[in-house]
């Protein structure tokens, strides 16, 4: 984007104001920031403590229009459930070759899907998939036998989210080319994630600030305060 669109797309956003949710994501479709169908995401910063590892975050949120892209899941497994995947939607499927091709480069795909069984063979690629968040994991449902169902609901729109270092979640929330409608009801069903979420030695302020933004965007500071019956504001 040109320094010009951006410094337009700044000047339309009051940068001191809190947006409601909607009125947040009306504003963001209206930017003319980029000639692609930017994706929008919502960065919540937390108020944790991330050196406790009871206050760092890490799970899933099913998005109810999806993220409005089709991800690349590849599964470990062998056998009926190597077939069960294979028909779910699984780009690839296999068990030593395949961690061989990641351990040699491969890393075309979002996420990695494995049966408990084979976890012996993944186990040895958790320098490569750790850092980049794609290691599989039984508290996000990607260490399971039932691959069929974990791969169906992640073409679906099912999305991991994890804190950073810094205590700020990053969730993708679609494309700009969605309606206000899919935009605020993904993002209401983010919001109530978080907030369930939420850990129990959390002191203080739980959520500090959220930001709205587009690919090439400038953030739209969201209102922290407004968690209460926004799914319904979405849908007015």
């Amino acid at each position: 984007m040109s320094g010009k669109k951006l410094a337009a797309a700044r000047a339309k956003i009051n940068r001191e104001h809190l947006y409601q949710p909607i009125d947040a994501v009306r504003l963001l479709k209206e930017l003319e920031t980029a000639k692609f169908d930017e994706t929008v995401e919502v960065h919540f910063r937390l108020g944790i403590n991330v050196r406790h590892a009871e206050e760092q975050l890490r799970g899933t949120v099913m998005l109810p229009h999806g993220t409005g892209s089709d991800a690349r899941v590849i599964v470990f497994a062998q056998g009926e459930k190597a077939a069960e995947a294979e028909a779910a939607g699984a780009e690839i499927v296999g068990g030593d070759e395949l961690a061989q091709r990641i351990l040699d480069g491969f890393d075309d795909f979002d996420v990695a899907v494995a049966t408990p069984d084979m976890m012996v063979v993944v186990g040895k690629l958790g320098r490569v998939l750790g850092p980049s968040g794609k290691m599989p994991n039984p508290k996000t449902g990607t260490v399971t036998m039932d691959v069929k169902k974990a791969v169906e609901e992640i073409k679906s729109g099912k999305i991991e989210y994890r804190t950073d270092r810094t205590g700020i979640v990053h969730v993708p929330l679609g494309k700009k080319s969605f309606g206000e409608r899919e935009l605020g009801e993904n993002y209401a069903m983010v919001l109530e994630e978080i907030l369930r979420a939420k850990p129990a030695s959390t002191k203080g302020r739980y959520i500090k600030s959220v930001v709205l933004s587009s690919t090439m965007g400038p953030g739209i500071k969201i209102d922290p305060s407004r968690t209460r019956d926004v799914l319904e504001e979405t849908t007015a």
